[in-house]
């Protein structure tokens, strides 16, 4: 997914495909950026993740546990249900409406080398409006020499 490169100058873009198979998916994308910034050979900054959709998102919840992302799919489609008398005439207003709430970008540290991730945290791409292919875009941004 991700292409191998050096980072140079003020950063480095990556752009992923995230390919989903249900309306509503979390997809776990940790390993995909984890490759990113090792690419990249940053060894102190930021990488920011950003969804260029107006229904779908990232975010950061736990990984480890597989029943977690679908307790959330389950959780936002009982909030916010797909058929509700909403007023958008394509049909998805549940999916802008949940891809608000989760929100479009992420910013994670970057130390030693890695993601600054918490123990049991990984990165999720979220799909509101799928089945789809997407995008999902990575930023590295290396502190500046001091």
């Amino acid at each position: 997914m991700a292409q191998k490169s050096k980072l140079e100058g003020r950063g480095l873009v990556r752009t992923i495909q995230v390919r989903t198979s249900r309306r509503t998916e979390l997809k776990d994308v940790t390993a995909e950026i984890e490759a990113i910034v090792r690419d990249s050979a940053c060894t102190e900054g930021l990488c920011h993740l950003y969804v260029p959709h107006t229904t779908a998102g990232v975010l950061i919840n736990e990984g480890d546990d597989p029943a977690v992302a679908r307790d959330i799919e389950a959780a936002l489609d009982r909030l916010i249900p797909h058929a509700a008398g909403y007023t958008h005439a394509e049909g998805n207003a549940d999916s802008h409406i949940k891809a608000a709430l989760v929100g479009s970008s992420e910013t994670i540290l970057i130390e030693g080398g890695r993601l600054s991730l918490g123990r049991w945290q990984s990165i999720f791409f979220a799909e509101f409006d799928g089945p789809r292919t997407r995008e999902l875009r990575a930023k590295i941004v290396p502190d500046p020499a001091l």
